[in-house]
């Protein structure tokens, strides 16, 4: 939404811009969810971390039974 734009108001923003969709994406979460809503929306969509296509393949190949176990240690 431009500067002094009225709530329901489409926005123009510059498409070949990351840094404006990034901003007007977030105004838009924090005017819809609030602060708090925003964050916690915004948490679902982290990164990670790591190369999920080579470690699935480094695994080992557990029996359920071990599988079992190592859970109830844990929890």
């Amino acid at each position: 939404m431009p500067a002094g734009g009225a709530p329901g108001e489409c926005a123009t923003v510059n498409l070949n811009s990351l840094i404006e969709i990034n901003k007007a994406g977030l105004q838009a979460l924090r005017e819809t969810l609030g602060p708090v809503g925003m964050v916690k929306f915004i948490q679902q969509y982290e990164n990670g971390y790591g190369d999920y296509t080579k470690e699935k393949y480094t695994q080992p190949d557990l029996p359920i039974d071990e599988i079992d176990g190592l859970l109830k240690t844990k929890f």
